[in-house]
């Protein structure tokens, strides 16, 4: 009886999981058909509720902002916007924070994880999972004593929230892991290890190097 209800969790479980992410990824893209009358929403004009209309509205606005901001004209429209909102205290400071981080994550251009690693973190004796972000800025390496590496240790089973940490390089490892492997290694509390990787001579990789042999980064 046990092995049966295990089997049947493990093919529902997954299922249940992927249908709440996608309601509520619906749900709440539908809510941008507030910006339309209420004469003019679908629901209204269908007589029929559908859902996924917001999602499509989403993408077209998407698509359409993304249109429009390729090109020169748009170009210049978005940083006049910009140097109008850089222009009110409080915005300026949000949104220039929030815009350097977006740049960095969704931008072809950014590499905000660049390679995994292992830190001692939150003390001396564990060991968690970590990302590289890049070097600690000048401000705040002339007050180091060696050479240290900013990375992003992230919680479990929700990597989106987690701790910017700065440790010294030499007491950082690097991992023989993509950074796509190392968060789903997070996200499943370690319960999805990576495939191990085979030398030349068919023995498996998995040494931790010191992260010394990274490149530099700038």
């Amino acid at each position: 009886m046990r092995r049966y209800l295990v089997a049947g969790l493990l093919v529902w479980v997954p299922l249940g999981i992927t249908i709440w992410v996608l309601h509520f990824l619906v749900t709440t893209l539908d809510q941008t058909l507030l910006l339309f009358p209420e004469s003019a929403q679908p629901d209204r004009l269908l007589g029929v509720h559908i859902p996924g209309f917001g999602a499509l509205l989403s993408f077209a606005i998407l698509l359409l902002t993304g249109v429009i901001a390729a090109n020169f004209f748009g170009a210049r429209l978005i940083r006049v916007w910009e140097s109008l909102l850089g222009r009110i205290p409080v915005v300026k400071s949000i949104y220039s924070s929030v815009k350097q981080v977006s740049d960095t994550l969704l931008s072809d251009s950014g590499n905000a994880f660049r390679k995994a690693l292992l830190v001692q973190f939150p003390h001396q004796d564990a060991w968690s999972i970590a990302f590289l972000t890049g070097t600690p800025a000048p401000a705040v390496a002339e007050h180091l004593s060696e050479e240290h590496v900013s990375v992003y240790v992230p919680t479990t089973p929700n990597p989106t929230s987690g701790y910017f940490v700065i440790v010294p390089k030499s007491k950082v490892r690097d991992l023989d892991m993509t950074v796509d492997e190392a968060l789903k290694y997070v996200i499943s509390m370690g319960v999805v290890a990576p495939r191990s990787r085979k030398n030349s001579d068919g023995t498996a990789t998995g040494r931790l190097a010191p992260v010394a042999t990274l490149e530099k980064t700038p």
